[in-house]
């Protein structure tokens, strides 16, 4: 039977059998910038100390993983925060999968965001996984699109309701982005990303928000959409029967704006090249006399500015944006050079 693309994906992303919740996790299917390398903890760890200063360094430091996948993140950040801040650190991995059995102790395992946050809350890569709804438009308005989730065969539902079509409206296109013939025009509407963001900031007390998905903005939304698959590290057509991946880019300035609305606090949105360059991480080649002083130093330093070269690459993992949502603090998010 044909479905709303939300509540397909809901079931094939997060049902009992759902991609994320059995299985070996994300790692096995696709590559993050979390898996490319612990550049991406480092760099976080200097944010950590930018968060814990602006607070006044209190005596709990949370760090709460949004969509853990298997605990990679968490797993690094706790080699890489040193003392003394490693001893008031609290790391909260937030995912609907079982814990791994090799999970440190020291790091806790939950299902729901908790309450109360104070320090940082990063999601990499957990809002394009939101479920949402498609709709297509036609001459007269947008329409639903449904899916059978054992063929990945759609079909026209019902006119989109009022609040999908105002997100539509304001959200998708603007006036000089919006195509001369729309009809037939793809959108994933972004409004359940807008609440699951909101949702998420409004657990943080004081302190950051960190968003990095793979986005777009309203004026270079894509024609067609952007729904697709992923297995076993190749894209695949997005079936949602639970074998695969089923993800979307993300409305980044609509979701900033849901978050802005919350925290009352103006909001950072960079690409992920320009906030690991914000964050020490310049990618510099190293010097050709060090493989005559040190070559095994040299060897270590190529391999670090490669992997700097891998996470700032905009046509690829650097075409992440981050957007950054304080919340009750002062601070400059990208000044922790």
């Amino acid at each position: 039977m044909a479905l709303p693309w939300r509540d397909a994906m809901s079931k094939a992303l997060y049902g009992p059998d759902g991609f994320f919740v059995s299985g070996p996790g994300p790692a096995a299917h696709f590559r993050t910038s979390v898996h490319a390398s612990p550049l991406i903890a480092s760099c976080l760890s200097r944010l950590l100390s930018s968060v814990d200063a602006a607070l006044g360094h209190p005596a709990r430091l949370d760090v709460v993983d949004i969509g853990a996948g298997r605990g990679e993140l968490l797993r690094s950040l706790s080699v890489a925060v040193g003392a003394p801040l490693a001893e008031r650190v609290r790391l909260i991995a937030v995912e609907k999968a079982p814990r791994p059995v090799d999970l440190p102790a020291e790091i806790e395992w939950v299902d729901e965001i908790p309450e109360g946050v104070t320090g940082l809350l990063v999601a990499t890569e957990w809002l394009d996984n939101v479920p949402l709804d498609v709709a297509a438009y036609t001459p007269a308005g947008w329409r639903y699109r449904l899916v059978d989730p054992a063929t990945g065969a759609e079909s026209t539902g019902d006119p989109a309701n009022a609040e999908d079509a105002d997100w539509l409206d304001r959200w998708w296109w603007s006036r000089s982005g919006r195509p001369e013939s729309p009809t037939g025009t793809r959108a994933e509407i972004g409004r359940t990303r807008d609440e699951a963001w909101a949702a998420a900031v409004g657990h943080l007390d004081r302190g950051l928000a960190l968003a990095v998905d793979y986005g777009h903005l309203r004026d270079d939304r894509p024609v067609a959409g952007s729904l697709t698959g992923y297995r076993n590290g190749r894209q695949v057509a997005p079936v949602p029967d639970g074998s695969c991946d089923v993800t979307a880019h993300v409305a980044m300035d609509s979701v900033a704006s849901a978050g802005e609305r919350v925290a009352r606090c103006a909001y950072t949105l960079v690409s992920q090249r320009e906030g690991l360059r914000a964050l020490g991480a310049d990618g510099g080649r190293p010097p050709l006399s060090l493989a005559s002083r040190d070559p095994a130093g040299y060897v270590r330093a190529l391999a670090a500015a490669s992997a700097v070269a891998e996470l700032t690459d905009p046509a690829g993992l650097g075409g992440h944006w981050w957007l950054l949502q304080p919340v009750d603090i002062a601070l400059d998010p990208l000044m922790a050079r």
